[in-house]
């Protein structure tokens, strides 16, 4: 799903959200312990990164922010000489 505008409670304005990536439902479910996580959505703009439902913008108290990825693991070794 493209990303749309939406309203982000942490940022207090309307923002980009995009859906969940596998990796972050994978995530989302061992934190919240809900089966499906199909609903959310995460807040684009720059260190934000809330996540909402599509009818619901402060679905958790605390909120909840999905972890930036780990860079780690998608760089590319360096080549050895």
């Amino acid at each position: 799903m493209p990303a749309r505008a939406m309203y982000c409670h942490t940022c207090d304005s309307d923002e980009q959200h995009r859906s969940l990536t596998a990796d972050e439902k994978t995530w989302l479910r061992g934190r919240t312990g809900r089966r499906s996580v199909d609903e959310f959505f995460m807040c684009k703009a720059p260190d934000c990164r809330n996540v909402r439902s599509g009818f619901n913008k402060h679905p958790f108290d605390p909120v909840i922010r999905v972890p930036l990825p780990d860079w780690r693991r998608l760089r590319t070794p360096p080549r050895l000489p």
